[in-house]
């Protein structure tokens, strides 16, 4: 058990915080303001930099690394905002990873590589008006016929919606009831059939599209059948890993926030004296710290566990679970020690604290997580339904 970074890992923390710090701020803050994703010009220079697909192999167009290295990066990135760190979250812990692991060769190697290279943005679309925690309940179906698999129905709360280049659509594949019939379709965005509802209006999370996908007798080639019906457990798996991503987008906020908020308390003066020399605001920081520190190892242990595959559930459910919590915590701390500059959009501290109440949402609700955790430890399966 070893819990120091190696000298190349650290190496790729500098050069990561180092980029972010110097060229996205200003970014983010025009994302932020305009309701806009990344540039294409600014993935590619992601990918450019190694930023992209950081823990696909080399052969797939990726680095090569590790789950673990792929967090750093991402977190690094998160704590400028959630928008800015989307399309590494996306190439490494999201869709890109399920195609990796579990499409046809064909379609694998098609779109894994042009991801790590920035020139397709892949997003996964999972839940629907009915069926959001409770997943097993999919209507969107896919009908197989011929060489093709045509799909209807509607999926909601894209990220990445009306704006990605594909989806990776979970949808019923087979009249078997329940999770024997769910299974995984990618469809490409100019696929006839396929439209999308108006872009949301969120909280939080601007800079990050999403919109409803609407298939009406959309057709793909059933070569695009990435999971077929029966995998519903294959797609949780690859999805134990996207958790360990939430996780660290959520932790971004986080420790953005404590960042910032040390910065802001040894320089803010009330009293006579900077406000860090005031016992209530040290013992804050404190208790910011051990929270953010204990979801870092948290996140990286599940990561760390699975380092030649796919985390556990209910390693990757307690990372989630925790920094999901702490990231509402601290940033909600670290703004009620800014007073109105917290508050004031002029900083970026309350924009932290919409986007990390989004991340104990997206991906499976704090709660559900929950859940996760009891029925892992316990072995067993609990059915809501009774």
């Amino acid at each position: 058990m070893n819990f120091t970074l190696s000298d190349d890992q650290r190496d790729l923390q500098q050069a990561a915080r180092d980029f972010a710090r110097a060229e996205l701020p200003a970014i983010a803050a025009r994302l932020e303001r305009d309701d806009c994703p990344p540039d294409r010009a600014l993935i590619k220079r992601y990918a450019e930099l190694g930023f992209l697909g950081i823990n696909v192999p080399e052969a797939l167009g990726g680095m090569g690394l590790g789950n673990v290295d792929a967090l750093i990066v991402l977190e690094e990135f998160a704590k400028i905002s959630s928008a800015i760190a989307f399309p590494v979250f996306e190439s490494s812990v999201g869709p890109v990873r399920a195609i990796e692991h579990f499409a046809p060769a064909a379609l694998r190697d098609r779109v894994v590589p042009a991801a790590c290279r920035g020139e397709m943005m892949v997003a996964v679309s999972m839940s629907e008006p009915d069926a959001g925690s409770a997943l097993t309940d999919l209507k969107t179906r896919g009908t197989i016929s011929g060489d093709r698999v045509i799909l209807n129905g509607t999926k909601r709360w894209c990220s990445g919606g009306g704006h990605a280049d594909a989806y990776l659509v979970y949808c019923r594949l087979s009249d078997d009831p329940g999770a024997k019939a769910i299974g995984a379709v990618l469809v490409e965005k100019d696929t006839p059939g396929l439209s999308f509802g108006p872009a949301e209006e969120l909280m939080g999370f601007r800079g990050i599209p999403s919109a409803d996908l609407n298939f009406d007798d959309c057709a793909v080639p059933i070569d695009n059948i990435v999971v077929p019906a029966g995998g519903f457990r294959q797609l949780m798996e690859a999805f134990d890993l996207e958790r360990c991503g939430n996780a660290t987008m959520a932790l971004g906020q986080a420790s953005g926030a404590l960042e910032d908020v040390s910065a802001y308390v040894q320089e803010r003066i009330q009293f006579g004296k900077p406000i860090i020399e005031f016992q209530a605001v040290q013992m804050k920081l404190a208790e910011m710290q051990m929270k953010v520190e204990a979801a870092r190892l948290l996140i990286w242990r599940a990561a760390s566990n699975a380092e030649d595959g796919l985390p556990s559930i209910l390693d990757s459910s307690v990372a989630k679970c925790f920094a999901n919590g702490i990231a509402r915590e601290v940033t909600g701390d670290a703004l009620q020690l800014m007073g109105a500059y917290g508050y004031s959009k002029a900083f970026p501290m309350e924009r932290r604290l919409r986007d990390a109440w989004g991340w104990g949402i997206a991906g499976g609700a704090i709660d559900i997580q929950k859940t996760n955790i009891a029925g892992a430890m316990l072995g067993r399966r609990f059915d809501q339904r009774r």
